[in-house]
């Protein structure tokens, strides 16, 4: 098998036990959680906590495991058996989005009150970037971070925070400073618990219904100064490599589980009859699918180049922004195609499809927008 190639027998156990953990204890829950808006995020971490499915890259002294991201990449590639796209996005914020700049620029302090926990499931964390005025767009940001003593104060909101509702604690990139460029913000480890926040609203999306997203608040938020990660001015860099985490994420659930969206579609082309014949022996269904597979296998082989660059401590900067950018496109194109060929019934709120389509219109936004990652691929190439 190809796999064989990548993954050993240790790499397949991992995913045969996220894979039972998919089965088990999400899966069977996912309706409910869509309707209800608000997964029970505190109870879901835990479990993985306890499997150390949080930590999988982090340092055993954390509470991680130390493994590498071939195993993270399997870890990946499960979460896109799940059957929406709201839990595996709530997942890939604790572990791709809110702790990799801790880990990698915190200190001792910042590793053991939050990575520990956040490792262990026993706290939720989230990523707080976004504003009302300021997406992708990062260097706009209005929020403020103003050092007074041993504090700082935190004044302004943020906007489709995931997770935002349950957060025990917020990764927070805020201005530290008027100066203009690059070097006047700080990123933040922002506990949810002082005084001066609030959730202003949870908000109704379109797709990704069983995740809450809120709208933030920040109040003359005092935070101790202890919780800035690594140095004053430097938070955009850190949260531009925190970045490339986030949107490799997005990788390896795309192709997963638009492979599984086209299998799905092709059982009901199968069964489906039109005057007289199955869907599937239309020549034109074939054609499309036999294409879309086919650019799926080589988004998951430039994954998996961007594991081995990763592996060799490279910067993939320019391939990850190039699969984020792949996997909108796919994304959209496969839904709404699948969406087509089951006709009437894809229209249906209560088909599989139906929730796929709203979901994966998200990957071509979220993390970057695909016009963004064109604007990082035509830098990167010097144009």
């Amino acid at each position: 098998m190809a796999k064989d190639l990548y993954f050993t027998k240790e790499h397949e156990q991992v995913r045969r036990a996220v894979r039972d953990f998919v089965k088990k204890e999400i899966n069977p829950y996912v309706d409910e959680w869509e309707e209800s808006g608000t997964p029970p995020l505190h109870d879901i971490f835990k479990k993985l906590g306890d499997l150390g499915f949080l930590g999988i890259r982090y340092d055993p002294k954390y509470g991680g495991l130390g493994l590498d991201y071939w195993y993270e990449l399997v870890f990946l590639e499960e979460l896109g058996l799940i059957n929406c796209g709201g839990i595996p996005m709530a997942i890939g914020v604790q572990t791709n989005m809110a702790t990799p700049a801790i880990a990698e620029f915190g200190s001792e302090y910042l590793k053991e009150t939050y990575l520990r926990p956040a490792i262990a499931g026993d706290m939720v964390g989230s990523i707080a970037v976004t504003e009302p005025d300021a997406g992708s767009d990062v260097a706009s940001l209005k929020t403020t971070a103003k050092r007074e003593g041993d504090v700082y104060v935190i004044n302004g909101s943020k906007t489709f925070i995931t997770n935002g509702t349950q957060a025990d604690f917020l990764t927070l990139l805020a201005r530290t400073s008027d100066e203009p460029g690059y070097h006047c913000f700080g990123l933040f480890v922002v506990p949810t618990n002082l005084p001066g926040f609030q959730v202003s609203k949870k908000l109704d999306k379109m797709g990704m219904r069983s995740s809450d997203t809120a709208e933030l608040f920040f109040d003359n938020m005092r935070v101790p100064v202890e919780n800035l990660i690594g140095e004053e001015g430097e938070g955009f860099i850190y949260q531009m490599k925190q970045f490339q985490h986030e949107r490799f994420f997005t990788l390896p659930s795309t192709y997963v589980t638009m492979r599984a969206t086209i299998e799905k579609t092709i059982e009901y082309l199968k069964e489906r009859v039109v005057f007289g014949k199955p869907l599937i022996a239309k020549q034109v269904l074939k054609h499309r699918l036999a294409g879309w597979l086919t650019e799926l296998e080589a988004m998951k082989q430039l994954t998996y180049h961007i594991v081995r660059m990763k592996q060799a401590g490279m910067d993939a900067t320019k391939e990850i922004s190039m699969g984020k950018l792949l996997a909108g496109d796919l994304a959209n194109k496969i839904s709404g195609g699948c969406l087509q060929m089951y006709g009437g019934s894809g229209f249906m709120n209560e088909m599989q499809i139906s929730r796929t389509f709203r979901d994966s219109r998200l990957t071509a936004i979220g993390g970057g927008a695909s016009e963004v990652m064109c604007d990082v691929i035509s830098k990167l190439e010097g144009m």
